[in-house]
């Protein structure tokens, strides 16, 4: 073979991988949209202003279950793999656990107070809902106690929207 046939061979060769490279990008970039497009079609936002009406109804059932010390009622807004981190304390994993940790709380509070929850933000999916909010403590005679802010992950599991994850914590008294 002479140089010129084998530089035009040589030449051919490097056309083809640019093009089978250029082909082969392509493609992978066409599989990345659809899976894209499909997952923005299954994952579809909420109404914002409708997700945290749904959210603060929550809130308002949980105020309710709280302030009557119900740890039952409480317990079910989790689920079974919940992890929840309160203020001073270590991580909570599992609904059990929550559910010791909130009656080990429950037994030290005084009678007469009682929360309000405010949820100040909801966002999200039709599966899964973010939640910022802030509480508010008072005692028998309805004097502001303490204030705080939590955070809490929702999950929609069977119709009914779930706690999978929480943070909270108490705001620093003003002296």
């Amino acid at each position: 073979m002479n140089k010129v046939t084998q530089f035009k061979c040589a030449t051919a060769c490097v056309v083809f991988f640019f093009f089978a490279v250029g082909c082969s990008q392509s493609t992978t970039d066409e599989t990345a949209n659809k899976k894209s497009e499909t997952e923005q079609a299954t994952t579809t936002k909420t109404d914002p202003t409708k997700l945290k009406a749904e959210i603060q109804e929550l809130e308002t059932a949980w105020a309710v279950a709280d302030n009557a010390r119900d740890v039952n009622a409480l317990a079910a807004f989790y689920a079974d793999d919940a992890i929840s981190m309160s203020n001073g304390k270590p991580m909570v994993i599992g609904n059990a656990a929550i559910k010791k940790d909130m009656e080990e709380g429950m037994s030290k509070r005084p009678k007469g107070v009682t929360t309000s929850y405010d949820v100040m933000d909801a966002y999200g999916s039709d599966n899964y809902a973010t939640e910022v909010g802030k509480t508010t403590r008072m005692d028998s005679t309805g004097k502001v106690i303490s204030t705080g802010k939590y955070m809490a992950i929702w999950e929609k599991r069977n119709g009914k929207w779930i706690c999978i994850r929480d943070i909270s914590n108490e705001d620093v008294e003003k002296k």
